[in-house]
Parts: C-alpha cells; sequence; structure tokens
C-alpha cells in the first residue's frame, strides 16, 4: 500500500483552548466505533472525518458521527488542512505506512495497539515524530483504567514491596485477526501493563506457540520474560479457550494483588498473604518457610471509561506538550519483546536476548 500525501499545511498549533480539537479516525471495523464514539464525547475533541475504505460500513458510522466528512481514501485525510490528528484503527499491518503518513503531514497521531509489527518500522514512526514535533501515542487502553492506575498507585507507594512476578492470563474463543497471531492481538495488552508497573525492560525471553485453526498463524501462546534479580513475567495467550479469562497475579514481598477485569465489583484485590524465608542452622537443608495468612481487601475504583481517558490524555498531550503515558517509545518497547517473542516462537522457544538500549533507525 503505497500512500502519497501532498505537502500539506501543517496543523494549527492549537487552537483547544477556544475550539474542540478536531480528529480523524481511520478505520471503523471493530474498534473504530467505539473511538468515534469517545472523541465525540469529549468536550475537548470532535471527530472531523472518518475514513474507510468499505463503503457499507461507512455509511453505518455515520449515525455516529453525522457531521463528519466521509472519507474512503487515506489521502484525503492527510490532505485535509482542518484535521490536527489522526486516530488509526485499521489491521496492525497497515498501522505503520498510515501513521508515518499522517506524521509526515503533520499530524498528532494515536494508532491502536501493536504500534507497528516490525521493530524497524516502530522507530521508524518514533523518529518521524520527533522530526516533526507531533505527539504519537498508542491506544494502549488498559493503562488509562482505574484499576490498572490503583495498582500503579500501591506499587508507587510501596505497600507490595519488590516486585517478585506476574502471571498473566488473557484467553477467550476468538476473535481470530487475518494479519496478526494471537501474540501480536492479545499479548500487548498486558506487557502494556508490566511495562507500566515495573518500569524496566526484560533481559532476555523465551516463547512457545501452535497454530490449530489456521497453518502459519499461531493461536494459543505462552511467552516468559527474565528481567533479571529473579524477576519474571509469564502471559497466557490463546484465542481457543472456551471461556474467557482476564486474569493478572502480581507477587510481591509485602502483599500480593489479582487483578480480575471481568470481576466489576472486586477487578482489584489486595492480599496480605505470603511467606518468609529464613535460615535455621538445625534445619535439614538449612531454610526455613513461614507462611503468612493476612487480610483481603478491594481497593476503591473510580467508575470510568479507560477509552475515555485515553482521548482525554491525547487531547492533553497536544495541548500541553506532555509526553504521554503509552508514547512511541512505550509502543516501541512492546514491538521489541514482540518481534524477540516470534524470534523465539520460530526458535521452538530458544532463548531471546534483549539488547538493552534501543537504537532509532535512521
Amino acid at each position: 500500500m503505497m500512500i502519497r500525501t501532498k505537502n500539506a499545511r501543517q496543523p494549527k498549533a492549537s487552537g483547544m483552548a477556544h475550539s474542540r480539537l478536531p480528529v480523524a479516525v481511520m478505520g471503523c471495523g471493530y474498534w473504530g466505533p467505539n473511538l468515534i464514539r469517545n472523541f465525540n464525547a469529549c468536550r475537548r475533541t470532535r471527530v472531523a472525518a472518518v475514513c474507510e475504505r468499505d463503503a457499507d460500513r461507512l455509511r453505518r458510522v455515520k449515525e455516529l458521527a453525522p457531521r463528519a466528512r466521509l472519507y474512503q481514501r487515506p489521502e484525503s485525510v492527510f490532505d485535509d488542512p482542518d484535521i490536527e490528528a489522526v486516530v488509526i484503527a485499521t489491521p496492525a499491518a497497515t498501522h505503520a505506512e498510515l501513521a508515518h503518513a499522517a506524521l509526515e503531514a503533520g499530524k498528532h497521531v494515536l494508532v491502536e495497539k501493536p504500534l507497528a509489527t516490525s521493530v524497524r518500522d516502530a522507530e521508524k514512526l518514533v523518529a518521524a515524530a520527533e522530526a516533526r514535533d507531533r505527539i504519537l501515542m498508542v491506544d494502549h487502553t488498559f493503562l488509562f483504567s482505574p484499576a490498572i492506575r490503583k495498582i500503579k498507585e500501591l506499587i508507587d507507594e510501596g505497600q507490595l514491596g519488590e516486585i517478585l512476578y506476574f502471571d498473566s492470563v488473557r484467553i477467550n474463543l476468538g476473535l481470530f485477526q487475518r494479519d496478526v497471531n494471537v501474540l501480536w492481538d492479545l499479548a500487548p495488552h498486558d506487557l502494556a501493563i508490566v511495562d507500566l508497573l515495573l518500569g524496566r525492560a526484560p533481559q532476555s525471553l523465551t516463547a512457545i506457540a501452535s497454530c490449530h485453526a489456521s497453518a502459519g498463524l499461531e493461536d494459543v501462546c505462552h511467552l516468559h520474560l527474565d528481567f533479571g534479580d529473579s524477576v519474571t513475567a509469564a502471559f497466557h495467550v490463546n484465542w481457543l479457550s472456551p471461556v474467557k479469562v482476564r486474569h493478572l497475579i502480581i507477587g510481591a514481598s509485602k502483599r500480593s494483588i489479582v487483578y480480575n477485569d471481568l470481576n466489576h465489583s472486586e477487578q482489584v484485590k489486595v492480599y496480605d498473604r505470603g511467606i518468609s524465608v529464613a535460615e535455621d542452622p538445625e534445619a535439614k537443608r538449612g531454610v526455613l518457610i513461614n507462611y503468612r495468612t493476612g487480610d483481603a481487601w478491594s481497593p476503591h475504583l473510580e467508575q470510568e471509561e479507560p477509552l475515555q481517558n485515553v482521548v482525554r490524555h491525547f487531547a492533553d498531550c497536544i495541548t500541553s506538550g506532555r509526553v504521554p503515558v503509552s508514547d512511541g517509545q512505550a509502543g516501541l518497547r512492546i514491538v521489541r519483546i514482540l518481534q524477540a517473542a516470534q524470534e523465539s516462537i520460530q526458535g521452538q522457544g530458544a532463548r531471546v536476548l534483549l539488547p538493552k538500549r534501543l537504537t532509532l533507525a535512521a
């Protein structure tokens, strides 16, 4: 797919102090309508244009954005001088080219996860955003949920102690993707969560996966990250499960957390339970394990829609110049892990070492 744009005029610096930021949403499949609804509901933004190649989808979305200009060609969005920001909700394989064209046209960009399907493309997007002084943000929606924000707060306050491990399960029946496997489709959610909560990059990883419904497209995957100092993270993603599970356990030295996204009454539960290890010179093995069983409690969570928080944060970063929580560098870190995991899968679960520093493509 080749995208050609005119020498588009730079969007207005930011008239948001007096008017709503005009955005264009590209893609009206599964996630696009949710984005359209939230950008129109936000007081600081408005959907000025919608782009979708499928004419039937484009007609149906007219009810969500009755005042939006309707386009079928991406070039029409990039050449529209009224559009200040582009929101990309197209298939993953198209993210890099569309996002790069939008940045080159001087637009701010919010792109659905993953940022790109290769490290090289992700690096180019980060470099393009920096060169154009544009905001590049990835829609890692769960980072903006009240549950993850509360967990981050508890960790930052030191209430959990030292993080020991993450154990994540994200499984369901479908939705099968055509251009990426289950790893690239589901794992970015929990990788982004761990990236935010732990604040450090893994040193190495191993991954195994298998194909059942479609040859060459893995639908079950187990990924293991090693962060050093005995800190690990395990992820199970699966399109074939008969039940839907969204479960994350965070083990720590003082307290542990169970995050269940499907339990709306107690999404986050803190457990004052664990073990203490003491040396016992008289014990046969010299180590004594003591079990601690304390209280369990669920903190209060604000009733907020995570995607609305994404929209507000994106608008705020454009007007204030703040770096987004899920900026291009965060998206690049996730793509880096995904690409290394794919390499491990192809090597039948071989361990892959990850570079300590990222180098942007020229």
